[in-house]
């Protein structure tokens, strides 16, 4: 038995529903699976999720995550 406590793949929060957590650059990396560099452009050219500063960390809300996919399925249904 394993006393350390395993962190949750933030994918799979996001299937089950919305995390009661704000999202970090990590887990948007990993959720979209690209590198974290990557995320941090997309928010430079914001063409990304919204993101937003707690000080000077950079947090996304769960609910702006999920309306970026929907309005990028949106998009590419409108295009093919």
């Amino acid at each position: 038995m394993s006393t350390a406590r395993e962190q949750p793949d933030p994918r799979a929060t996001l299937r089950a529903g919305l995390p009661d957590r704000y999202l970090t650059p990590d887990d948007i990396a990993e959720i979209f699976e690209v590198p974290k560099e990557t995320v941090y452009q997309w928010r430079k050219k914001r063409i990304g999720p919204l993101g937003f500063r707690i000080g000077k960390y950079i947090r996304y809300d769960p609910v702006d995550v999920l309306a970026h996919v929907a309005e990028r399925k949106s998009t590419d249904q409108d295009a093919a």
